[in-house]
């Protein structure tokens, strides 16, 4: 177990250093997990973050890591205000005097004084948080820093910063999201669009689809509202259009590789999308193989219209093919081709992006998927993706029951609705604050009349003639809570109630198609009839072959999808040149951070105007109903800069101090 020497978190002090006096009323050390090495046998010695410092070894050099902090916040400072902008530098410049043994005009009292005023001055939480390791030090163990002043230099340790924020932490994708907001403030979208491209080609796509896990963890909302994070990526990337679209092509690569360094993906969804896009970026020739005749997998089918109008989509899709990437549609795993034929054609790796478009059966009484009226959800919005497309005229009447509480239950019902159904309900088992489905999807539903039916089940499906004619739902309750503070749900014997519908909608998951892997491809499934991948590095039980997104995961979001695609490419990429995969030094302070919460959940330090967010100009209920037209539109550009400035740029910066270098990596 790693053992504190001496440091001070959230503003209590552990202080066991040598010779020091036990004392009955010592805080007791928190539990920190995997803290004993960075990496493989790399012991860490000490770790600095906005909350405090821990030291490990009473070698490490005291100044030189809070320079090494303070270095990073004067390289990160955006300049907006003088506190930070001048503040960062002085102490950063003093700080590496100091430690250097050279003469500086700035002693320790001046330096706690220019913490001081720093910390409670700086405009955004870069500048207010990056002095308080300093302030701790300087207040409960000056007499270590002036130990080190009397022994002079030392050689410089080693280790890593990162900075990061809550909402970057929150993304599957890592996007510097205060980076690209301030590009928005500074007038520059296309530098803001930049950021995101870093990290996925479809900002479009994301802007409208995205579950917003940034927005839940925005500091900005314990002043007023989240900041509108996702309707600032739309804003970005809507402005790419006529004069002003960015354009992408091979001379964007900067060392293509030569003809036979080939990589197949297999699925021309969000998953595979991103893992072409990076591997193209990387200089690899890439196939990507649709069993489908379009690409976007379930963006492309299962998203209606109103959420995400196909042209969007295609035109963030087509990227791909202007990177050099080449699109086999209609060739499906399994009835195509097979791994083995992969490799018989040269490709160095595959990539696995299957998704799982079958769904998945209630498993109640009188289920019987040839019943007229009976469809399952995915199913649906195929029918659906068909008929605005003019591919398929699907007729729709009467009353609808939809079973589900998820994204795609919600899409069903609204497109239902549009689809010319009388009346649309959804069935889901649990309350409406369990609901798995964005909460901003529900109330737009139940805005446009959709009816809902909480704490209920279906228990049978009633049919006559081979038709449906009702669903048997029973009432349920809730439990006790358990262990964790859930409640799960009993059904209530003697509730059974028949609903009437002529149209039963099962949207209650979906699963990967079994059909698609053979034994012989040598890929092994988890106990949920999913790929089992290694969550490092994605790796299949196939040499070669990796996986990522819902057909790995099981049913997801997009952007997670587009994160397995990014992490993919870097195992990929490092498996073809290397023959193994790198130790990744960010995702293991990642690791640190997540396993011990060391983001603190605190409210902003300096008093800030509250000013209610932008929200989506949005078509009228009782119009965007009868149509599958864009419900939400654009923001402007004043809109944007007034949303932009309502981010506290709630930047951490955190850093470990290792024994021997840690290993490169991306």
């Amino acid at each position: 177990m790693t053992e504190i020497v001496y440091g001070v978190w959230d503003g209590i002090v552990y202080d066991n250093r040598a010779g020091r006096p036990a004392a009955d009323d010592r805080p007791a050390p928190p539990t920190l997990a995997n803290f004993d090495s960075f990496d493989d046998g790399n012991r860490i010695r000490a770790f600095f973050a906005d909350r405090g410092f821990f030291i490990f070894d009473a070698n490490v050099g005291l100044i030189d890591v809070l320079w090494r902090q303070m270095a990073e916040a004067a390289a990160q400072s955006c300049g907006k205000c003088t506190p930070c902008r001048m503040g960062t530098v002085l102490v950063r410049d003093a700080l590496d005097a100091l430690r250097r043994g050279r003469k500086t005009r700035v002693g320790l009292d001046e330096l706690e004084t220019l913490a001081d005023q720093m910390t409670a001055t700086s405009m955004c939480g870069l500048g207010q948080t990056c002095a308080r390791p300093l302030l701790a030090a300087l207040r409960h163990f000056r007499d270590v820093v002036e130990g080190e002043l009397k022994r002079g230099p030392r050689p410089e340790p080693n280790g890593l910063t990162y900075m990061t924020a809550p909402c970057i932490e929150a993304c599957p994708s890592r996007i510097n999201v205060p980076r690209y907001i301030d590009f928005i403030r500074d007038g520059k979208p296309e530098h803001s669009l930049g950021v995101i491209l870093q990290k996925y080609p479809m900002a479009a796509t994301c802007g409208r689809v995205c579950v917003r896990f940034c927005e839940m963890a925005c500091r900005r909302k314990f002043v007023d509202e989240a900041v509108g994070i996702k309707t600032l990526k739309r804003y970005v990337a809507d402005q790419q259009k006529g004069a002003h679209a960015l354009t992408f092509g091979r001379e964007l690569i900067a060392h293509p590789l030569s003809q036979d360094m080939r990589v197949a993906v297999v699925g021309a969804g969000p998953a595979g999308l991103s893992c072409a896009y990076h591997l193209l970026l990387h200089g690899y020739r890439v196939d990507i193989l649709e069993a489908m005749g379009e690409a976007g997998g379930m963006a492309a089918i299962g998203i209606p219209n109103y959420r995400l109008p196909k042209d969007v989509l295609r035109s963030e899709t087509e990227i791909i093919a202007e990177l050099g990437g080449r699109f086999l549609f209609n060739h499906a795993l399994g009835r195509d081709f097979s791994i083995d034929d992969l490799f018989a054609r040269g490709y160095r790796a595959v990539f696995l992006a299957l998704g799982c478009q079958q769904g998945s059966r209630l498993g109640v009484a009188g289920e019987d998927p040839s019943l007229a009226g009976y469809k399952p959800g995915i199913a649906f919005l195929l029918d659906v993706h068909d008929h605005v497309a003019g591919t398929r005229t699907i007729e729709l009447s009467g009353d609808v029951v939809v079973v589900g509480g998820g994204n795609v239950a919600m899409d069903c019902a609204r497109s239902a609705l549009r689809m010319g159904a009388d009346t649309v309900h959804v069935v889901y088992r649990r309350t409406r604050e369990d609901m798995p489905a964005d909460a901003d999807e529900v109330a737009a539903a139940e805005a446009e009349g959709i009816i809902f039916h909480f704490l209920a089940n279906p228990v049978r499906i009633v049919a006559e003639s081979g038709r449906i004619t009702g669903v048997e739902l029973i009432a349920m309750r809730q439990t006790a809570p358990d262990g964790r503070g859930r409640r799960n749900v009993e059904a209530a014997p003697g509730t059974e109630t028949v609903l009437p519908c002529t149209t039963l909608i099962a949207a209650i998951g979906q699963q990967i198609n079994k059909d698609v892997l053979k034994p012989e491809d040598g890929i092994a499934l988890d106990r949920w009839n999913c790929i089992a991948v290694d969550p490092v590095d994605l790796a299949t039980s196939r040499p070669g072959v990796f996986a990522g997104g819902d057909c790995a995961s099981g049913p997801s979001t997009l952007i997670h999808a587009m994160a397995n695609g990014l992490k993919a490419t870097r195992s990929i990429d490092d498996w073809i040149r290397l023959g193994y995969v790198r130790f990744r030094p960010r995702s293991r302070m990642r690791a640190l951070l997540n396993d011990n919460r060391m983001l603190a959940d605190d409210a902003v330090e300096v008093p800030v105007k509250p000013q209610y967010r932008v929200h989506h100009p949005e078509l009228d209920p009782n119009v965007r109903t009868q149509m599958f037209e864009e419900v939400e539109q654009t923001i402007s550009a004043e809109e944007a800069y007034r949303e932009a400035k309502r981010c506290m740029r709630c930047y951490r910066i955190y850093s470990v101090i290792t024994e021997q270098p840690i290993p490169e990596g991306a």
